[in-house]
């Protein structure tokens, strides 16, 4: 290959992700201010972005804020902090779209188009690394692009979609650094210290944002943190004693948990900054508790000193993160129903779909319907059966051919895929909904990937191009058919009931 051909590669291996992530962006950001409302819980986040964009932290709206925000007033809120049951880091990117545009639907779901269209970008090129295939790159993309959840979350203010977006970011970061690895290795020899890993710290801070979006994000960090170390170890070769290998875990894993841990931690504190700049009326409102005495023990016992305000606004943080965990722990959501609530052992073959806005009322003659129907208009955040039915396939094919060669780009998407779903098996004394899969989606879909690739070295170019060719016949034929119900359109009430597979998507 000559130096040209290799550069033109190079371009190409861009030129194709970036093309897939702008039709992801164009699917997206059509008419994506219908529904014209605060839909499912952009009632919070919508209004708490713009909160932290005019004041610094999240406040209360008045009664019949809804109404008024989309008759286009934003002088709606009080200057009194609200309740938060998640960090602000997906709610400061909530926030870019509304500096943008407004707090209009464009402006609340604009950074979530973004985020996910970009989304769609990593996810080529982490699949371009680990199989060196431009086609299955843009294949990747292609699937995500098309997948209903995905499209979905990616059209509304919900946190999901950023979660996923950094989660991926972050494992992309670790591919790469595993790369970087080897190449080093070969200079230094594996018995040495390496502190400074810049993919590994690029990871770090995903991690961060990750976590500062939702604490889900902690269990994924969990698990590459283990994961990373033994990718290293794995790449630096067998020992004679056991002695060395415990001094190899140490070279491996104390900079791998200042590097991954540390710049999380820092990058989460940091998304906080409204909060520390504006502890104090936090204090005011939530300081005391429910009852009369102060349970912070920056309201009861404040610190004196010069940096007295710093070390309370921290205890602040901290009091107001225990609220949190007994929030999402204790008695009040666990006897908490929600009618589309759904068990996590259904998510990979969306058992049981999201409604996010529904309209059920619509005048037959608006769409054409018979006299005696009506009209439908839905977002329902279901997955596009294409992808996931063939795509939970593909992970179990994955996990088998990692057991038969467990090399790390195997156990990178299953790795993923665990930590993203495994915590919520445990989680049934609450109601968890299917969107939380957005955030599996990209994990699955590299795992498929893997598997063409595999199956690509062991039959004829012909057959697996014929293959390939009709798969994503199948997945651009699917994603057309849900379109009405995934984007809001106008359609029959015979149509939309056409469209309920199963009833549980009812």
């Amino acid at each position: 290959m000559t130096l040209l051909d290799n550069i033109s590669l190079r371009a190409w291996g861009w030129i194709g992700p970036i093309a897939v992530a702008l039709l992801a962006f164009v699917l997206r950001v059509w008419k994506v201010s219908s529904p014209n409302s605060l839909t499912f819980d952009e009632t919070y986040y919508a209004k708490d972005a713009w909160g932290l964009l005019h004041g610094g932290y999240a406040r209360d709206a008045v009664d019949g804020a809804n109404e008024r925000i989309i008759k286009g007033e934003t002088d709606v809120f009080t200057q009194d902090p609200t309740w938060v049951v998640h960090p602000d880091g997906g709610k400061w990117l909530i926030a870019f779209g509304e500096k943008l545009f407004g707090l209009t639907p464009l402006g609340w779901r604009f950074g979530a188009v973004v985020v996910g269209s970009l989304t769609v970008l990593v996810l080529a090129r982490l699949v371009l690394r680990l199989t060196g295939s431009i086609a299955l790159a843009c294949l990747a993309g292609l699937l995500l692009t098309l997948d209903g959840l995905h499209f979905t979350m990616s059209r509304i203010a919900l946190l999901d979609v950023f979660l996923a977006f950094w989660l991926l970011c972050a494992t992309a970061c670790l591919a790469a650094d595993r790369d970087w690895l080897t190449t080093k290795l070969r200079e230094i020899g594996p018995d040495t210290w390496i502190w400074l890993r810049p993919w590994q710290l690029a990871a770090g801070a995903c991690f961060g944002m990750a976590i500062a979006t939702k604490w889900s994000g902690l269990y994924v960090l969990a698990a590459f943190g283990i994961t990373v170390v033994v990718w290293d170890m794995w790449a630096r070769g067998r020992v004679a004693r056991w002695q060395d290998a415990v001094m190899r875990v140490l070279r491996v894993g104390i900079p791998a948990f200042v590097s991954l841990v540390g710049v999380a931690l820092v990058v989460y504190i940091l998304t906080w900054t409204g909060w520390l700049l504006n502890h104090d009326v936090f204090e005011a409102r939530f300081g005391h508790g429910y009852g009369d005495e102060p349970v912070w023990g920056s309201v009861s016992n404040p610190t004196r000193g010069p940096l007295g305000g710093l070390i309370d606004a921290f205890r602040s943080l901290w009091s107001f993160h225990v609220m949190t965990w007994n929030f999402h722990t204790g008695d009040y959501l666990a006897t908490k129903t929600h009618p589309y609530q759904s068990n996590a052992f259904g998510w990979l073959i969306q058992w049981r779909p999201t409604n996010v806005s529904s309209n059920f009322d619509i005048a037959a003659s608006a769409c054409g319907a018979a006299a005696e129907s009506k009209c439908v208009r839905q977002v329902l955040t279901v997955g596009n059966p294409a992808v996931w039915w063939v795509g939970t396939l593909g992970l179990i094919t994955a996990l088998v051919a990692w057991i038969r060669n467990p090399t790390w780009r195997w156990s990178l998407p299953l790795v993923a895929v665990v930590a993203t779903w495994a915590p919520w098996w445990i989680t049934s004394g609450r109601p968890i909904f299917t969107f939380y899969a957005v955030a599996i989606a990209p994990f699955m879909i590299v795992a498929l990937c893997l598997v063409f690739a595999a199956i690509r070295r062991r039959v004829p170019d012909r057959l697996w191009w014929g293959a390939i060719l009709g798969y994503v016949g199948v997945v651009i034929a699917m994603f057309w058919y849900f379109y009405p119900i995934l984007a809001n359109r106008i359609i029959t009430y015979d149509q939309w009931r056409e469209r309920m597979w199963w009833d549980r998507w009812i």
